[in-house]
């Protein structure tokens, strides 16, 4: 079995403050995670990863072996994915000038190793910042869609539903539970996972994604293209978003053109704007540059950081940015950047003392029956020591 070596050496810094608490390839977006996407793809490659030395007990190291290294954020063309699959020892490709995938020995790791290399001609789906995850998540949903769902028959959707569209952008995983909805995939595919449940009253409009054993909460709004990643709660009005598992914004509130970490909770009635005023382009912060940057997008709301939390009625400006472990309850608007274990939301405010940090995590994933592992301590320590 070969080993795929997923590489964090250019894009890890600029997906920042997602990528504090996971390789670049650990990030969902579309059905999947760009690792499961490429282990799907490669079939059956065993997983490892090139990261931070911080991040590296959690996350599987290479072995010093032949491996096929590869930068994972990108959506293969049949074409590409042949001309990955048909590297040689020694052999690169490169897109816009970077290096994106090598048949190489990781004993002695070196680029030196390289002895061709050949220019992918083709235009790729590259996702480069946070904003690009919700930007190109509609051609996302679509790869994953067909690369599940090829050959597969869904299940039949309830009679009790309302249905608009071609019954073949749609797909129903074993185990979910649809009834008294609309769905619409007319303007996209909508991919309902396992052990799901979308209850009565909600209304979706594609291309949506909803993972295994998330659920859509009454009366639930859901416009594309969303992704919902496993174990979630949403209810209340989504546009656009990206959750990327174990999270719950369960009430009503709007959040759009956003990115959302897991093992966070929205309080009720929590609203994110995702369009300024004056219609102006919004920024995001940007960890790399230390300032805030011109998305070129008219719209974009919020990026938000692994077991971060609003209380009850939180209101958060258009493009704000929110790190790790950060419990936002203090009155007004917080800033557009709101820094990891923040305690409060409000600039300067103390921190969330870690063995609290500890303490909450350890609770909110103990409902999902899953444990706060000693890595995860481990990164959350790393994280609260050095940023």
């Amino acid at each position: 079995m070969m080993q795929l070596v997923f590489s964090d050496a250019q894009y890890w810094e600029d997906f920042l403050p997602l990528t504090f608490t996971r390789p670049v390839a650990a990030m969902r977006c579309g059905i999947l995670t760009f690792a499961e996407r490429w282990q799907k793809i490669l079939e059956n490659t065993e997983v490892t990863y090139f990261t931070e030395t911080y991040l590296q007990d959690k996350f599987k190291s290479p072995e010093e072996k032949e491996s096929l290294f590869l930068v994972p954020n990108f959506l293969p063309t049949e074409t590409v994915i042949q001309q990955i699959k048909d590297l040689k020892q020694g052999e690169a490709l490169v897109y816009e000038d970077e290096l994106i995938a090598a048949k190489i020995n990781m004993k002695g790791f070196s680029l030196n190793q390289i002895e061709k290399m050949t220019d992918i001609k083709e235009d790729l789906v590259f996702f480069k910042r946070p904003k690009d995850l919700f930007t190109y998540n509609h051609h996302a949903i679509d790869f994953d869609f067909d690369l599940l769902t090829k050959g597969r028959t869904s299940q039949e959707l309830s009679s009790t539903n309302g249905f608009l569209g071609d019954k073949k952008d749609l797909f129903i995983e074993e185990g979910a539970y649809v009834e008294f909805s609309t769905i619409n995939t007319k303007t996209g595919k909508i991919y309902i996972g396992k052990n799901t449940e979308i209850m009565e009253g909600c209304h979706l409009r594609g291309p949506i994604a909803l993972c295994d054993d998330s659920k859509f909460n009454l009366g639930a709004k859901i416009y594309g293209a969303t992704t919902v990643g496993p174990h979630c709660k949403v209810g209340g009005e989504v546009n656009n978003i990206i959750i990327f598992g174990y999270s719950s914004k369960g009430h009503e509130g709007f959040v759009g053109n956003s990115v959302i970490g897991e093992w966070c909770n929205f309080g009720a009635d929590t609203n994110s704007s995702n369009m300024k005023n004056n219609y102006g382009n919004v920024k995001f912060w940007s960890y790399r540059t230390k300032a805030f940057e011109d998305t070129g997008l008219q719209f974009a709301g919020l990026i938000m950081g692994d077991h971060s939390k609003t209380a009850i009625n939180t209101q958060l400006n258009t493009g704000t940015v929110i790190g790790v472990a950060s419990n936002i309850f203090k009155p007004g608007f917080p800033p557009n950047l709101v820094e990891n274990f923040s305690w409060g939301g409000l600039k300067d405010d103390e921190r969330f003392k870690l063995d609290k940090v500890y303490e909450v995590a350890e609770r909110a994933m103990a409902r999902r029956k899953v444990a706060l592992s000693e890595e995860d301590k481990a990164i959350l320590k790393h994280i609260f020591d050095t940023y």
